[in-house]
């Protein structure tokens, strides 16, 4: 419908300056004026603003004056109409997708708020679409938000204010990933949304060294620097590239194509009587292999003990092929 309104509107457009270039040559080539002539005689014609004519008319030229106002008073009848149409059509559907957007917002739960659609935010749109995660993306670069709106869901506004975090349901949402280029912006970003959900899981790029500290006082769990993640990455594919590579070929692109993950020890004592990490006989079951565990303060034991206990609220790492995964999720439903 809305295509039919522009094709409309550009129709009228097309039929109102057919009139103004008519009216000009009629004027031009029958009464022999200026084209400066030629072109107020069109307008005050079309216009019926009663201004008088350059010099009388002649018989030809009365004629023709009757067929340009005749003509002009329905074309610009039309046109009027049609524009009017199309504008508050335009306004109609803007209104429409933003009801849309907000009722689609309002759906989510434990989701993610992105803040900002740049490189660092298209990558991290990417990961969780491959982990089918839900999440919304707050821009305001309309531009961005037309080109990629078919398939993410967009929240127009600035991402330092508050009315916009809450539009994004801040308040329910997981996680926030803040991806803004200014390092004062995202500052405002994390001050903000801790202070709307003090639960909530913030990740914020940074700059520069200076930032990353302030970040994390401003509430930020994590501080991620991508230029300094990307300097290192080089540097270390020159001392050890062999080494690298490998951990670049763990692909954690999607839940088909994973070699790693992460598994809450309820996920498995649900399902299992175990107490240590022997008790879960992975390897045998899946293939699978625990290479750590994360225990309930967020401490890291990389290759940890088959008679680790099992705590609480921790968490394993296993590494597998992509099939090996598959049977981990299905065999303790996982995810």
């Amino acid at each position: 419908m809305f295509r039919l309104f522009r094709s409309r509107f550009y129709l009228a457009l097309f039929l109102m300056g057919a009139v103004l270039i008519m009216g000009v040559l009629g004027y031009r080539y029958i009464s022999d004026f200026s084209w400066i002539d030629a072109l107020y005689m069109t307008v005050i014609t079309v216009t019926t603003v009663g201004f008088r004519e350059i010099r009388p008319l002649s018989a030809s030229e009365q004629l023709f004056t009757i067929v340009l106002i005749a003509s002009s008073v329905f074309i610009f009848a039309f046109a009027l109409s049609v524009i009017t149409e199309y504008l508050l059509s335009r306004n109609s559907m803007e209104l429409l997708k933003k009801k849309k957007v907000k009722q689609q917002i309002d759906r989510l739960d434990n989701h993610v708020i992105v803040c900002g659609f740049g490189r660092n935010g298209s990558q991290a749109v990417a990961r969780l679409k491959a982990y089918k995660k839900p999440f919304v993306v707050i821009e305001k670069d309309r531009d961005i938000i037309e080109k990629h709106r078919d398939d993410i869901l967009f929240l127009e506004g600035d991402t330092v204010e508050d009315d916009i975090l809450l539009a994004a349901g801040v308040q329910r949402a997981s996680s926030l990933i803040a991806t803004l280029p200014d390092d004062a912006a995202n500052l405002f970003v994390v001050l903000s949304a801790r202070q709307l959900n003090p639960d909530l899981f913030i990740i914020s790029r940074a700059s520069q060294i200076s930032s990353q500290k302030k970040l994390q006082l401003a509430g930020a769990d994590k501080v991620i620097m991508p230029d300094k993640i990307g300097g290192d990455h080089m540097a270390s594919l020159v001392v050890l590239p062999d080494l690298i590579t490998f951990m670049d070929k763990l692909s954690m692109e999607g839940e088909h194509t994973t070699n790693l993950e992460e598994v809450h020890i309820e996920d498995f004592t649900s399902q299992l009587e175990c107490n240590t990490l022997r008790d879960l006989d992975l390897r045998r079951k899946t293939g699978c292999t625990i290479i750590g565990y994360v225990t309930p303060d967020g401490t890291y034991i990389i290759n940890p003990e088959a008679d680790m206990p099992l705590q609480p609220r921790s968490k394993v790492i296993v590494l597998g092929r992509p099939d090996q995964i598959r049977i981990l999720n299905e065999m303790f439903r996982i995810g």
